[in-house]
């Protein structure tokens, strides 16, 4: 029996398969995280793809995750600082890959697994990126899932795009990281006050920080959970306990 409410019971492709985080990547084999070889792992393995996508300076969606390329990539700075063709040039440390834009993953992937993309933020108010890739994602027939840590990303999506499947990422808050937006924005965060604004059909959730009665809360009600980033079997059962799916890396789910 389908637990979710009824509203709700056409997203259960989104919890039938283990996710495989930034595509099924393995360094020691020359696949790279969020790169087309990883993705094609994924979808060999029949997993689900999480993703993540930047925008750059000529408005384009990019399946990166670092905000800064010097992780990845041998050269210094910003994605957003440049444009999507000087991206593509760029080669990454380890394999043979390019970075993708989201079309290009789109057409890469073909509906052939459900795609769980997390646009990303830098918590500028700016909300061009839900935009393109409301866009990009159009006329793509297979299923997705737009999701993002900035309610003003998936306000967005809610705003042009309604019929769009998207989530809320999100976990208790008490990261260094956070301690840069202010205060009354890490409370909405943290107690999910944006809900009316995003009214999001999903939730994904750090394990480490479940159970959590918002959370709980919402998946009670019927609102899968899933849950990141999952290494190993151990914690696999622990997250399960708690959510509907596990988004995973290093390990076969």
């Amino acid at each position: 029996m389908n637990r979710f409410s009824p509203q709700l019971r056409d997203l259960s492709w989104l919890v039938a398969r283990p996710i495989a985080h930034r595509g099924l990547h393995d360094k020691s084999r020359g696949c790279e995280e969020n790169c087309a070889s990883a993705f094609t792992c994924a979808m060999a393995g029949n997993y689900a793809i999480e993703c993540d996508v930047q925008l750059t300076s000529d408005g384009e969606a990019v399946v990166f995750h670092d905000a800064t390329l010097d992780r990845l990539i041998p050269h210094t700075g910003r994605v957003r600082d440049m444009t999507a063709t000087e991206l593509q040039h760029l080669d990454f440390r380890i394999g043979n890959e390019r970075m993708q834009t989201l079309g290009e993953l789109l057409d890469q992937v073909a509906g052939r697994v459900p795609l769980v993309i997390e646009l990303k933020t830098i918590w500028d108010q700016s909300v061009n990126l839900a935009l393109r890739a409301v866009k990009v994602l159009e006329p793509y027939a297979g299923p997705y899932g737009l999701m993002s840590y900035d309610p003003d990303l998936i306000a967005a999506v809610a705003e042009r795009s309604p019929a769009t499947v998207r989530g809320i990422v999100a976990d208790r808050i008490v990261h260094h990281d956070y301690q840069r937006l202010p205060l009354d924005r890490r409370l909405e965060l943290r107690h999910f006050e944006h809900l009316p604004r995003t009214r999001p059909q999903f939730i994904s959730f750090d394990f480490h920080d479940l159970p959590f009665a918002p959370v709980q809360v919402a998946r009670a009600a019927g609102f899968p959970v899933i849950t990141f980033t999952i290494k190993n079997a151990l914690q696999a059962q622990t997250a399960r306990r708690w959510s509907d799916q596990i988004t995973f890396e290093g390990f076969s789910a």
